[in-house]
């Protein structure tokens, strides 16, 4: 990636072989997500024996997709809803070039624009990538920021974000929740609703339930600490299409075992191998194991494995926590949306509604169904919904929503519809990261990986997937003596020395940065 940001942090792996010259491991990867991948294609890639299961018929995880027939006969995928791959995530990305070496299954959307109910409007495009001059920038031009109104905001309550580390913002903020650091800035409210509640939603949690710590790293990872921008790039094609499918052809070719369909019971000590890994389909031998699964999966498995661990572990694993309810709406209509929608908006006051994609302005398999029918492929996300929704009436108010912002769609015919509510992503709550579990367990030769799981640096969502795979993956091959990859992140402490010495001075000081993440619980 020649054009990565050049304060861009480096983390080599081990030194050691460059793969496995004889008795190679056999190890089982359970979970087929995004870290599941990474890991079992390092693996594969240095000669392990490896063998992924996932328990669904597709690959993905919560990016995945798969295969539906529309009311008017024709061919869809359907997906868990919108991904925005920013070009900070260099670990998820290196994973795609093992298939898309050119970089051509993703584009790039010309801005991030955020839509308030009360018109303010806000964007991302054409700022600095440089700190500070993309905020002053931002606020310069902002319709939603005045600069009177950063008379009333906390500076000193501001400064962590200017010098944040992991863990030390853990380690300062972590037991404060978002809304109550929100409100100690005093920022105007409408910035809370724009530029930081959209932002933690994104989590899939409202602020009320999320660790300060993790907003202000990842206000850190995608704005302030990261000379990427903002901007981001979404699937050119359904994510099976030109990722997945093309991934799992390539761990085949590698060697691999790819067993879709396949769930994971327990895993045991013993065996003909060092574990006895319990799937759909009888038992496999395993040297290494490692567990890439969701909260939920997780939690099933560790509580089935009674021998797994010690008595501190299996508690924290028991612990996690997902995030309220969210539902993905998808229709197909029977006439366009305006030309000039944007491909993606994050919204705020409209109700549940929290972000609206028109599949068919970039996706090729939406946008050829519009070709041809003259309609639309719009999808409608909303986010902490509350627990024992009633899923009609939630798909009744986005639509609603949609409507508002778009009032197009008002005299459109829905053609078809498909509905998502789920409740398995994880929950960062306040309190809860000394608990997180990481990869390095105290099971030898067992790993965790997975956005739910710790890994001590500034990395989030699809990126924190892939980043803990890799490590996962690293770990297992150092104690075999076979090295790994690198890993790669956003500046591990504040950007801008200056602004780092102002934020210890006079703001609660966060803590040093380090250089290497920590894959051990302390």
């Amino acid at each position: 990636m020649a054009d990565r940001d050049r304060k861009a942090v480096r983390i080599d792996a081990a030194p050691g072989r460059s793969s496995f010259s004889d008795s190679a491991p056999a190890v089982v990867v359970v979970g087929g997500g995004i870290a599941g991948l990474a890991a079992a294609t390092l693996l594969a890639e240095r000669g392990a024996r490896v063998v992924l299961c996932e328990k669904e018929d597709y690959l993905g995880g919560r990016v995945g997709g798969w295969p539906t027939r529309l009311a008017d006969g024709s061919a869809a995928t359907m997906t868990r809803g919108f991904h925005a791959f920013f070009r900070q995530y260099y670990n998820l990305r290196a994973l795609l070039r093992r298939v898309d070496p050119h970089g051509t299954a993703l584009v790039g959307l010309p801005d991030y624009p955020l839509w308030h109910a009360d018109g303010h409007r806000d964007g991302f495009a054409g700022l600095p990538k440089a700190v500070p001059w993309n905020a002053l920038g931002f606020l310069a031009r902002s319709p939603t920021f005045k600069w009177r109104d950063l008379i009333s905001v906390d500076a000193r309550a501001a400064l962590p974000m200017l010098d944040v580390s992991v863990p030390g913002t853990y380690d300062d903020l972590d037991d404060l929740d978002a809304a109550d650091y929100l409100e100690r800035i005093r920022f105007p409210e409408a910035a809370h609703a724009l530029a930081f509640e959209v932002f933690s939603r994104s989590f899939f949690a409202h602020p009320s339930r999320m660790s300060a710590a993790e907003l202000v790293t990842m206000f850190h990872t995608y704005f302030l600490g990261s000379g990427e921008g903002l901007l981001f790039d979404v699937a050119a094609d359904p994510f099976p299409h030109r990722l997945w499918n093309p991934l799992s052809r390539y761990l085949t070719s590698l060697g691999a075992t790819v067993r879709t369909g396949t769930a994971v019971s327990a895993v045991e000590r013993g065996g003909r191998l060092r574990f006895t890994v319990h799937a759909t389909g009888g038992p496999i031998d395993a040297d290494a194991v490692v567990l890439a699964s969701d909260v939920r999966g997780l939690r099933r498995i560790v509580a089935a494995s009674g021998e797994l661990g010690d008595a501190s572990w299996r508690a924290d694993v028991d612990g996690l926590e997902t995030t309220p309810p969210f539902l993905v709406s998808r229709y197909w209509l029977d006439r366009p949306v305006a030309a000039d929608r944007p491909g993606f908006v994050g919204t705020s006051g409209y109700g549940p509604l929290d972000n609206i994609s028109v599949l068919d302005h970039y996706e090729h398999e939406a946008g050829a169904w519009a070709a041809r029918t003259g309609g639309a492929v719009v999808e409608l996300h909303g986010y902490s919904l509350p627990s024992g929704v009633d899923e009609v009436e939630a798909r009744k108010r986005l639509l609603e929503g949609l409507r508002e912002v778009y009032p197009e769609t008002k005299a459109a015919r829905i053609v078809d519809e498909r509905h998502e509510l789920r409740a398995d992503c994880p929950l960062f709550p306040p309190g809860g990261f000394a608990h997180r579990p990481a990869v390095v367990t105290p099971e030898p030769f067992l790993v965790l990986a997975g956005d739910l799981v710790r890994i001590d640096l500034p990395v989030a969502l699809m990126e924190r997937a892939a980043t803990t795979g890799f490590a996962a993956a690293n770990h297992l091959l150092g104690r075999w003596g076979v090295t790994g990859t690198p890993l790669w992140s956003v500046p591990t402490g504040g950007r801008v020395p200056l602004l780092r010495a102002v934020a210890r001075k006079w703001g609660r000081s966060p803590g040093q940065p380090g250089n290497r993440p920590v894959l051990r619980n302390a």
